[in-house]
């Protein structure tokens, strides 16, 4: 959450696309600050109910139900993408890329914490494996492609990528370049 977070600054407008358990949205709402915009979206009903009580009294906060894939024709200064792709099959995560990435304008950028591929000697690495095969099936995706390589026009985009704890986790960020 902290990786996350040291990408966005107080006052920007900025999208979680996908409600997430705990208080993720809460810290994040409050970390923009009442000058800035929280939008979150989520395709569950039930997610977005209970975020909207997660945020309650967060007048600079709001979220309401739609297909991360389809998030609307507004414009973020950022996009903050917080363990959302590993729970997408291939075709749909490279679908939510690109409509993620469409929503910055140049010098905007979205932000990816997900799963990664962990060291080989990485002692949980046995145990996530036997996770993603029972419960999320979709995770694997992320040990065996780039983010960068779901994205259409990744050259439009300058990439960072770091991992932590042993590579089990990532954060990658694409700021959009100006025009040129």
């Amino acid at each position: 959450r902290r990786a996350a977070f040291a990408e966005l600054a107080a006052g920007q407008k900025v999208l979680q696309p996908a409600c997430v358990y705990g208080s993720f949205s809460r810290q994040l709402a409050r970390y923009l600050g009442p000058r800035g915009e929280l939008e979150v979206l989520d395709v569950a009903p039930i997610q977005v109910a209970s975020c909207r009580r997660k945020l309650r009294g967060i007048d600079h906060a709001r979220v309401r139900l739609a297909d991360t894939a389809h998030p609307g024709n507004g414009f973020y200064d950022a996009v903050c993408c917080f363990f959302l792709l590993h729970e997408l099959p291939d075709d749909y995560r490279h679908r939510v890329v690109n409509a993620l990435l469409e929503r910055v304008p140049a010098g905007g950028k979205v932000v990816f914490v997900d799963y990664h591929r962990p060291h080989p000697a990485h002692p949980l690495k046995p145990v996530t494996r036997f996770i993603f095969r029972h419960l999320e099936p979709f995770a694997f995706g992320m040990w065996d492609h780039e983010i960068a390589g779901f994205a259409n026009n990744a050259d439009d985009f300058d990439w960072s990528k770091e991992t932590y704890f042993g590579s089990l986790f990532q954060k990658v960020v694409a700021r959009r370049r100006a025009a040129s």
